[in-house]
């Protein structure tokens, strides 16, 4: 917690009768009042920069919300916010996520008066229903409550992003099997196998809009998926059901399990959307969808993988958000010396930089990072793509079409004569996109790309056996960046403990260094509805960076080994995997038991 937020929690004092409350959603002149003297408040405690706060003032007053305009602007969280408003008003601070929420009771009051309210039923209690308020200040928004229901409310204060996913969670659950819509349980599973012209063309007219309830239950698995953060969603045939996961956080966890005989018309609602050929089932398919998760707030790029079981048709969607921004090198998790060497590498006008590491262990968000920090108007930036991840404003991004000939040799081709300063390659696949992109980096132009090894050493072994001149190799690549994506524990449940000096050596920490740790702490995780049981939330990057060296070039040109490459590299300060994960099991970002799985 920053300590602003702090200071804010402290204000103990109650809201003033006079006005519509400090933070609140009031609306005239004297919530603007109210927001200036506020404003001035926490200038005075010089906690917060003094540009950033006139930011948040600017947004206040076209939002009506001081409160909003703080977490907008990252100066505080929704969470302290809670804080400060349930001392502020003096009511009871709640945790949804751990309360939870009482279906019957979310009932009670419209579904459209909660969304405006930004308010949540979450208990009944005698003939008082308990509601969660993100601001008890509006108070017209507190009458409209009161006004909407006819049990006597008792309020209380939750964070306002709580808030807003259970009413998503409602609305999803509303349009799913809301009243118009039958029960699953009463609708016979169609056959597709012998479907007419006729049948079939209803279903590709469909514009996904339908009130069918497998339309429905296809649209909230997917926008489930899109709210949770998920980067797959899997459908599974099993003998007696299908199967539903969801890959959060590079794990897969089992959501739901769908009736045997609704699977067909699952599938096939998911291929319709794909544009696949419904009638094949003998052969794997690949497709895409489109669609804006309004409720989840993304607009998604949706991969739709097709494979024939024993047991029927799997489906694998990869979902893709479009609209989210890349993150920056810090958000990333590198360590500050670490930045700092990678920035000076892509500043460079020359060179190339490769990001290794398994698929999905977030090469090409890294390369995004970089290119957010150097892309700039005075320079032309180029990138080669499959799938476009993200969408830079002022850099031209190139998708493969495989269909068209278009791969990424031949894109990379076509770019080098497009007068580019910067080019980025998704992925360096094959010899021959290998050798344009390492001749590129020779020739004036700052290289961007991704290879497939387990560290940074092997890169330049790798690059070799793809047929790249090893003295290539050593003079055009100016780095190589390895990385894993580990689980970071979630804040809410992680439990501290004790290593043994036996755990610690297990964990390949030398005997000395282990003996003198005697009595460090460290972090495990536990699980909370928070992190859905797991012990983690979120993902946090773990970096090997081999900068390259006047004799590192010269054993890459030599032919020499991983291992030769390696010592000479750890000789100049470089840092392996394991080292930079131990410092964040250190800072209590992951566990000891994550760090293993994800770099052994």
């Amino acid at each position: 917690m920053s300590e602003h937020e702090t200071d804010l929690e402290q204000d103990q004092r109650p809201p003033p009768t006079t006005t519509t409350g400090g933070l609140g959603l009031g609306r005239g002149p004297a919530l603007n009042e109210s927001v200036e003297l506020l404003v001035d408040l926490l200038a005075a405690t010089r906690l917060i920069p003094a540009d950033r706060l006139a930011v948040a003032r600017g947004r206040a007053q076209q939002t009506g919300s001081l409160a909003t305009a703080l977490v907008e602007e990252g100066i505080a969280s929704s969470e302290g916010i809670a804080r400060m408003h349930a001392a502020r008003h003096r009511l009871p601070l709640v945790d949804l996520t751990v309360q939870g929420v009482d279906p019957d009771a979310a009932k009670l009051i419209p579904l459209h008066v909660l969304e405006r309210t930004a308010a949540i039923p979450y208990r009944v209690e005698g003939d008082a229903l308990f509601v969660a308020v993100a601001d008890p200040s509006n108070l017209h928004g507190m009458d409209e409550l009161r006004l909407a229901t006819r049990y006597p409310i008792e309020l209380a204060v939750a964070p306002r992003d709580d808030i807003v996913m259970e009413i998503r969670r409602l609305v999803r659950v509303s349009e799913t099997f809301g009243q118009r819509a039958q029960s699953l349980e009463d609708v016979d599973a169609p056959t597709f196998v012998d479907a007419d012209e006729e049948q079939v063309a209803d279903l590709e007219a469909d514009d996904g809009v339908s009130d069918a309830p497998l339309v429905r239950l296809v649209n909230s698995i997917i926008f489930q998926a899109a709210e949770d953060g998920a980067s797959d969603i899997h459908f599974e045939p099993q003998e007696d059901a299908l199967l539903v996961r969801f890959r959060i956080d590079g794990v897969l966890q089992e959501m739901q399990r769908i009736p045997k005989r609704l699977a067909p018309g699952v599938t096939t609602r998911l291929k319709v959307l794909a544009k696949l050929d419904i009638a094949e089932r003998r052969k794997p398919q690949d497709g895409r969808i489109s669609l804006n998760a309004a409720s989840a707030g993304r607009l998604l790029d949706v991969r739709v993988a097709t494979l024939p079981t024993v047991e029927g048709e799997s489906l694998v969607m990869r979902l893709l958000d479009k609209s989210k921004r890349p993150p920056t090198l810090a958000e990333l998790g590198l360590q500050e010396e670490m930045r700092e060497q990678l920035t000076e590498l892509i500043t460079q006008p020359t060179g190339a930089l490769l990001v290794t590491g398994p698929t999905g262990s977030g090469k090409s968000t890294t390369l995004f990072a970089a290119l957010s920090q150097i892309s700039r108007a005075e320079i032309n930036v180029i990138t080669v793509e499959d799938p476009v991840e993200y969408r830079l404003s002022g850099v031209n991004q190139v998708q493969i079409n495989q269909r068209a000939g278009l791969t990424f040799a031949t894109a990379l081709r076509s770019i080098l004569r497009s007068d580019p300063d910067v080019v980025m390659v998704g992925e360096i696949r094959d010899p021959e996109t290998a050798k344009i992109s390492i001749e590129a980096a020779m020739t004036g132009h700052l290289v961007l790309s991704t290879l497939h090894t387990n560290d940074a050493p092997s890169a330049l072994t790798r690059l070799t056996e793809m047929g790249v001149e090893p003295f290539l190799t050593g003079a055009a690549v100016s780095g190589v960046l390895a990385q894993r994506l580990a689980r970071k524990l979630c804040s809410h449940c992680c439990e501290m403990y004790t290593p043994s000096v036996e755990e610690l050596i297990a964990a390949r920490v030398s005997p000395d260094v282990a003996a003198a740790s005697d009595g460090m702490v460290l972090y495990r995780k536990r699980g909370c509805p928070r992190c859905n049981q797991t012990g983690y939330r979120g993902r946090i990057g773990i970096f090997q960076l081999l900068a390259m060296t006047e004799d590192l070039a010269a054993l890459a040109s030599t032919k020499a080994s991983r291992e030769e490459i390696e010592r000479a590299a750890l000789g100049t300060g470089m840092r392996t995997l394991w080292d930079d994960g131990l410092a964040k099991v250190s800072q209590g970002l992951t566990s000891m038991e994550e760090l293993a799985r994800v770099t052994v």
